[in-house]
């Protein structure tokens, strides 16, 4: 949902003071940013997909922990690159707070059903 003016004038002031008040905290949350977007994030996050399918494939027969370690691997690296590539989209992170896209699903899924609280 686009903001309104008024609310993007208010976003705009915030910005500023920010800025001005913090330039320190500011640097850093630009400095994040950028990291986050750089191609080595897409990277590592492939290599550590491939590496956690490798690992779980070769070890499952023989080595029930390392197969999982791996499974762990390739889940966390799996979500990281879905993060990136949202990112990179110019869609908002998956979040998984109330108000959030599952929040949004939870309410349809209720009012298709006619749940009530």
């Amino acid at each position: 949902m686009p903001l309104d003016e008024r609310e993007q004038r208010i976003l705009s002031e915030i910005e500023r003071r920010f800025y001005e008040e913090d330039p320190d905290l500011a640097n850093t949350v630009r400095s994040i940013q950028r990291s986050a977007d750089s191609p080595r994030t897409l990277y590592l996050a492939i290599a550590g997909l491939l590496v956690g399918v490798g690992l779980t494939l070769v070890t499952f027969t023989f080595n029930t922990w390392l197969a999982l370690a791996g499974f762990v691997v390739m889940v966390a690296s799996g979500t990281a690159l879905v993060q990136v590539l949202r990112r990179r989209a110019g869609k908002a992170p998956i979040g998984l707070s109330a108000g959030g896209a599952i929040g949004e699903w939870l309410r349809e899924f209720k009012s298709r059903r006619g749940f009530r609280r």
